[in-house]
């Protein structure tokens, strides 16, 4: 993002400062940070949830110190990046506080569920397990909640806090001042509260519970958000990590040294074998072969290359040695602009906040003034202190909001469990919300709609030639290249090939060779003019059809005459109709977005029933046509497998990665289909409708739950230690409900 992007004034001279940020529990902190930042003269800051990053453009004045503090002040915490630190793992750091907090929790509900288990004394046992529940497991809740008073807000957090909170200290009360402590004391299983019993109960178990439960839903979220931040290491991973430079030795010749990638410079010459990637753009000094672009431009054949052309970084050379001089390196590569892209994607990106979140922040207070209402109201109506505290108690426990936190996570766990099962890996709620929504699938084509791997298409001999004999020696002279096209001839033929002699690679024109004693060639119709053949009218037609469908046309030579065409081409994929019909019956347009030639594109478009083409499309622009559908208010869903691809795959609606493609489509995806079948797409959008029908009848019965439950704890009705146990019980119903998705079908 330039600062020009950002609205910042030239004359500011401004820097870009990347920080690290820690402490945000929910997407109302990123946008908390984002704002304080803001506030700064001259800052423009984005602060991505997700990645848990800031990109902040200042003033050259000012220092990443001031920014930090500025995040500090705001009640989080920042830090500037350290070079090649592994990622944090908030997962596994839930997980461990998870862990901890189970094995000390169960032997307390179990205590306090089961009277044979309430030995002498088990009361005080239950303080001791509870106490690092309450303090330590439940300490990010606390945290969070103090943060959010700060700034006069409250989230579901806050009901936590004080809910687990208020169990706890007044089931401490019970034990020091109440007939809670006796040795011996055993729960008494009511379901309304006993007026002159309000401190011979505890709610350790109700408390610990709470944590245990919304800890579990935390995970769950974590795991998904955690995989949001790993396209950018992905995109990293694409480009070469060492380097063979040509250096100068002093005496008028060169020497190769292989140096890290970090050390080539603007100008530096460099050196790719056979099968090595490029290691960054630069312009052709020396060498011919064939380069393989797909990893950036999607295009499916490689392309020839001759001192003069162009190259990009990340791309594989097929065949003979080049020399390129570097024309850019590190971030002003084609390869670091779609990482670039992609995590403008990622940090622009509307990502609305989690619907329990929604319903949390007008639910809370909500809850606590009911609970405040309820203890005036008893100590007015004349009961003791005790009742009025206990049916407060009630209020806040019967209302915290587990099933709610649960609600989201564990369908996504069913839902992602059910498509793994069908070929479909689901990642975080931002697939359910917009999946319900998306009115454009707009997918690539090489290696999504098409197999992406060459074979041979066409096979038109000549007059008085036959069609396995012009195959055979077509692949016999392409059986000593490597050329991506020459191997898919060879994989062809069927018969033996006879003995080649004699083979010579002429650099973008073709080959030829000694066949069975025979002079013999294949490539272009150019070299078949140069070797002096006349190429009849019925090759050309046939040729110029096979290019009009997007193949590759390679002319075969028998001694002085021709003696045919073989085309190879990318075919279109099994299914690939079924699931553009499959698409269509769902209400969705379909548009392909391709680096591909227009007649390629069409061609291959109207086999399957395509909607709308976008040809010959950069991956820069792939990214702006995402952004232009939207712009038109589409909801847009982008299929793709390239890097090319991963910028546009982060900034569509719904990005689904074909998960035979690269780790840079997959990971800046939301969904992934595990087969090379485009049909599970349309049935990765089906089941993503469902999930989120599931998450949303989940949040309805738990808020439905609440809204009953808490008028007949305010009224004396519900003991806290019940309350506790139907607020388990709500929690049960939510699993459930969300465990039906494991049975789900994707009809066809």
């Amino acid at each position: 993002m330039s600062p020009e992007q950002v609205g910042v004034r030239p004359e500011a001279r401004p820097q870009i400062i990347e920080l690290d940020v820690q402490g945000m529990t929910c997407a109302s902190c990123a946008a908390r940070i984002q704002k304080k930042l803001n506030k700064l003269d001259g800052v423009q800051a984005s602060v991505n949830y997700a990645t848990e990053k800031a990109h902040v453009v200042a003033p050259e004045v000012m220092s990443a110190d001031d920014l930090i503090e500025t995040v500090r002040a705001a009640g989080y915490d920042a830090a500037l990046p350290v070079p090649d630190a592994p990622p944090r793992d908030r997962a596994a750091e839930i997980r461990r506080r998870l862990i901890a907090c189970a094995v000390l929790a169960v032997p307390v509900i179990a205590m306090a569920m089961v009277p044979a288990l309430q030995f002498p004394g088990w009361q005080w046992v239950s303080l001791a397990l509870a106490t690092p529940v309450v303090t330590w497991g439940a300490w990010p809740f606390h945290k969070s909640a103090l943060v959010n008073l700060r700034h006069g807000a409250t989230t579901m957090d806050t009901l936590i806090s004080l809910g687990t909170s208020s169990a706890y200290i007044w089931s401490i009360v019970a034990l020091v001042f109440g007939d809670a402590g006796m040795i011996g004391m055993r729960h008494h299983w009511t379901l309304n509260l006993v007026r002159d019993e309000g401190l011979s109960a505890i709610y350790f178990e109700a408390a610990v519970g709470i944590i245990c439960f919304i800890l579990l839903g935390r995970y769950i979220e974590a795991r998904s958000r955690q995989d949001a931040s790993s396209a950018l290491r992905a995109l990293a991973e694409v480009g070469a990590k060492a380097v063979t430079l040509l250096r100068d030795d002093g005496a008028g010749g060169s020497s190769e040294v292989t140096v890290p990638i970090e050390a080539l410079a603007v100008g530096d010459e460099f050196v790719v074998r056979p099968g090595e990637k490029v290691a960054t753009d630069g312009v052709i000094v020396q060498g011919y072969s064939a380069v393989d672009n797909s990893v950036i431009t999607g295009e499916s054949l490689p392309v020839e290359v001759v001192p003069g052309s162009s190259v990009v970084g990340a791309s594989v050379n097929t065949t003979g040695r080049l020399v390129v001089r570097a024309t850019a390196v590190g971030a002003d590569t084609q390869l670091s602009q779609i990482a670039r892209l992609v995590e403008l994607a990622q940090t622009g990106k509307s990502r609305s906040q989690d619907l329990a979140n929604t319903i949390s922040g007008i639910f809370v207070p909500i809850v606590i003034g009911l609970a405040l209402l309820t203890l005036v109201a008893w100590l007015v109506a004349g009961q003791d202190a005790t009742f009025a505290v206990t049916a407060a108690v009630s209020v806040l426990i019967i209302s915290c909001p587990c099933a709610l936190g649960l609600a989201t996570p564990t369908a996504l766990l069913a839902g992602s469990l059910r498509g793994s099962q069908l070929g479909i890996l689901i990642r975080g709620p931002q697939a359910l919300e917009e999946a319900h929504r998306i009115q454009v699938v707009a997918m690539d084509k090489t290696g999504t709609i098409t197999a992406g791997r060459m074979s041979v298409h066409e096979i038109v001999p000549a007059d008085g030639y036959e069609r396995d004999a012009l195959l055979t020696l077509a692949a016999t002279l392409e059986s000593a290249s490597e050329h991506p096209i020459a191997r898919a001839i060879v994989a062809a033929a069927t018969a033996p090939l006879p003995s080649l002699e004699d083979f010579a690679n002429v650099p973008g024109r073709g080959v030829r060779a000694t066949v069975a004693g025979r002079r013999a060639a294949a490539g272009s119709a150019a070299f078949m003019t140069e070797l002096g053949l006349d190429v009849p009218n019925s090759l050309v037609t046939a040729a110029d059809t096979a290019a009009a469908e997007g193949a590759s046309v390679v002319f075969v030579a028998d001694g002085d005459r021709l003696a045919g065409v073989v085309s190879v081409a990318d075919r279109v994929a099994p299914n690939a109709a079924e699931a553009i019909a499959a698409f269509k019956g769902l209400g969705l347009r379909t548009v392909m977005v391709t680096g591909d030639n227009r007649s390629a594109a069409r061609h291959v478009a109207q086999q399957v029933g395509i909607d709308e083409v976008r040809a010959e499309v950069l991956p820069g622009d792939k990214f702006a046509v995402v952004r232009e559908l939207q712009a038109d208010g589409q909801h847009v869903a982008m299929i793709g497998d390239g890097v090319n691809d991963a910028a546009a795959l982060s900034q569509a609606d719904l990005g689904i990665a074909m998960g035979g493609g690269t780790d840079a489509a997959i990971a800046a995806s939301d969904l992934t289909l595990m087969r090379g079948d485009l049909m599970l797409a349309a049935d990765a959008v089906k089941l993503s409708r469902r999930t989120l029908a599931t998450i949303r009848g989940n949040l309805f019965w738990a808020f439905v739950y609440n809204v009953i439950a808490i008028p007949i704890a305010a009224l004396g009705y519900l003991n806290p230690m019940f309350a506790g146990a139907a607020m388990a019980f709500s929690s049960v119903f939510v699993v459930t409900n969300s465990l039906r998705l494991r049975a789900y079908r994707p009809g066809r």
